[in-house]
């Protein structure tokens, strides 16, 4: 395995890629798919159990994988994360021969506020508001696809207020961009989803919402909602402390999805 580590953003925060090392008779092979985790943690603090556990995972099952660390608490505010992750993406494709990443499958994963990062920046890559802010050409930034686990979507009614707070940082203009089942368009990518009916934290409605309007706009997603377990599950196993054998189908649920998307040899 080979580390790397580059700074994004307007605050140069630190995405630190897991990468598979070169094989030489692997040919094509050597050229892997991504996935960009965003831990949660309300847009307060970053969740260790949403990121190296993740990584780690989909790292043995044959991606390069990213861990974003985006700006929290009053750093959260002016769009930041959103264009943090926007800058991510871009620099996975600048550095795609160089990390043996193929251009053309990256995935951006994320848990609670780390997944309202991540569909931030699948609903709003191509948004005026970000292209202000970031120079972007032939959509670079654009994810190929989006994973949600237990999100938070929404700023309005049934929203997760904290996150809402911190994101937002008091602008209602931006609380109002960032709600984000009223943003989506016809070029949202493929979105995997999955939420427990009786989280306490981020009501499923935040999920519901948000299919609702990628059915609105014939995108296509797969939305998985279990009855217990609550908020905050991450890997649904013990090494994260959340044992939940129900809730932990997800994991497989969303390997099978993710590689069947990409066209990849399952490992």
């Amino acid at each position: 395995m080979k580390i790397v580590q580059i700074g994004t953003g307007r605050n140069l925060v630190p995405l630190t890629g897991y990468l598979h090392e070169y094989v030489p008779d692997g040919g094509i092979k050597n050229l892997r798919p991504s996935v960009i985790i965003c831990p949660g943690g309300a847009y307060r603090f970053l969740s260790w159990r949403e990121g190296d556990p993740v990584a780690l995972y989909f790292l043995g099952k044959g991606y390069n994988v990213f861990i974003l660390e985006y700006s929290v608490k009053e750093q959260a505010k002016d769009l930041n994360p959103l264009c943090e992750a926007s800058d991510a993406v871009v620099k996975i494709r600048l550095h795609a021969t160089q990390w043996l990443c193929d251009p053309n499958r990256i995935a951006i994963l994320g848990f609670s506020a780390g997944a309202h990062v991540a569909a931030s920046l699948a609903i709003l890559h191509d948004h005026p508001r970000l292209r202000a802010l970031q120079k972007i050409e032939d959509k670079q930034n654009r994810p190929d696809a989006c994973i949600l686990c237990y999100p938070v979507i929404t700023t309005g009614q049934f929203c997760h207020e904290e996150s809402a707070q911190w994101v937002s940082g008091g602008n209602e203009k931006d609380r109002e961009l960032l709600c984000l089942e009223k943003q989506v368009t016809d070029d949202t990518p493929p979105t995997f989803i999955w939420h427990t009916v009786s989280d306490g934290a981020v009501p499923v409605e935040n999920s519901m919402f948000l299919v609702s309007a990628l059915r609105q706009h014939k995108i296509p997603f797969e939305l998985h909602l279990f009855a217990n377990g609550g908020h905050g599950l991450s890997m649904c196993n013990q090494e994260v402390d959340t044992p939940h054998v129900a809730d932990h189908a997800w994991v497989d649920l969303c390997t099978t999805w993710l590689a069947d998307l990409f066209e990849y040899e399952k490992n």
